[in-house]
């Protein structure tokens, strides 16, 4: 994987109304045709995506919206998907058309972004129209807002400048070991080879495990687990062992107790979310009881199989804890339902495959609702009676 996984790289909306110029200004940055460009209204209809390394920055996604002020007959449609968007950004741009300023689209746009802590910069378009006046206008109505020409490629550079600026602000993502352990430590990470593993490879959170322990000077050290006891006696000063969760019964028994063992789900549970809430949620589970009902958030489409995590495994633990049946329901990818009233309980992925703000704004909604919210990886710790072992590394 040579790649930066989108899901770790900062996502950049580019807001506006129709033919203000954001299609445009899309291939301009990336410097390749991605998105259509017409002067026929909705044009653009579903939020077009494109990865791209923003240099000295880093690895991003750009995401060309519909236009906010569509008129054709999916518009309502589309606008609402746009919008949608909104809860898995990181930053946005917000386009104006200069000849056709629509100031108060903008400010309902604006308030939605509020919501969900979504910080941005203003542009104006057209700057090749635009007489004296009306620009000393626009920039009365729109304070620190650059103006561009994307048919004469004008102050582009200036917007690239200014978006780095403003992105480097923004919060780092955070380091899945590299603030819990110091150079030179020696992790064991314990990958069972199962049917759920894709054949030829491991899977991304452990490939991401591996590439911070790279960054961080740690050294790593990878079995199975039908070689760890081998491997124990092998390694030596060993700082941390991560397990994949479904093996951490199994893993618990065999290493001794002075060792540190956490997995991944909750290594990118404390990365991707806030690992206190989830934590919280999961003591919840005392209070688990028939026909309870709950709801699991399941980052990515996979098939399913009888050893599913999602949809077989956790089920059937979280019934044995409530000692009988409960109602499940289930939500794939990025966006969250707005009927969380209904659920005592939400269980999340390890969210390996979604950006941190979409987990943030999820979390945000069940504090709003009073309603817990946990983690895989948590909820198997619990169930396996090593909820206090899993956690020990990140007491500080």
């Amino acid at each position: 994987m040579y790649k930066t996984p989108n899901a770790n790289r900062k996502h950049i909306g580019i807001y506006g109304n129709t033919n203000s110029g954001k299609s445009s200004l899309m291939n301009i940055i990336l410097g390749q045709e991605i998105s259509l460009v017409s002067s026929v209204e909705g044009t653009t209809t579903d939020p077009v995506l494109k990865a791209f390394e923003l240099i000295p920055f880093g690895p991003v996604v750009f995401v060309d919206t519909a236009g906010l002020e569509d008129k054709t007959e999916l518009g309502e449609v589309r606008v609402k998907k746009s919008l949608d968007y909104l809860k898995r950004l990181d930053y946005s741009i917000y386009l104006i058309d200069g000849e056709n300023p629509d100031i108060s689209t903008y400010k309902t746009w604006k308030k939605e972004a509020k919501k969900y802590n979504i910080n941005h910069i203003v542009v104006v378009n057209k700057l090749d129209k635009l007489n004296e006046n009306q620009i000393k206008d626009l920039e009365e109505k729109l304070e620190n807002s650059i103006f561009i020409s994307t048919k004469e490629n004008k102050n582009i550079d200036k917007l690239k400048e200014t978006l780095i600026n403003n992105l480097s602000q923004e919060e780092e993502e955070k380091s899945l070991l590299g603030d819990l352990l110091p150079y030179g430590s020696t992790v064991l990470l314990v990958v069972p080879i199962d049917s759920e593993a894709p054949k030829g490879r491991i899977i991304l959170p452990q490939v991401q495990i591996i590439r911070d322990s790279l960054d961080n000077g740690i050294k790593t050290y990878v079995v199975r687990d039908t070689e760890l006891k081998e491997a124990l006696n092998d390694i030596k000063n060993i700082d941390l062992v991560i397990t994949d969760s479904q093996a951490f019964k199994e893993v618990d028994e065999i290493i001794p107790k002075e060792l540190k063992l956490t997995s991944f789900s909750i290594l990118f549970a404390r990365q991707k979310g806030e690992l206190d809430e989830f934590i919280k949620g999961c003591e919840s589970l005392d209070n688990l009881k028939p026909n309870d009902n709950i709801l699991i958030c399941e980052s990515c489409s996979h098939n399913i199989s009888h050893e599913d995590i999602g949809r077989v495994k956790i089920p059937r633990m979280l019934e044995i804890i409530a000692g009988g049946k409960l109602n499940f329901e289930y939500k794939v990818g990025y966006d969250f339902t707005d009927d969380l009233d209904k659920y005592d309980l939400i269980v999340h992925c390890g969210a390996c495959m979604v950006t941190r703000k979409s987990v943030l704004n999820k979390i945000e909604k069940c504090k709003e609702k009073n309603i817990p919210i946990t983690n895989y990886g948590l909820v198997i710790a619990y169930f396996t009676g090593i909820l206090k072992r899993s956690i020990e590394i990140f007491n500080k």
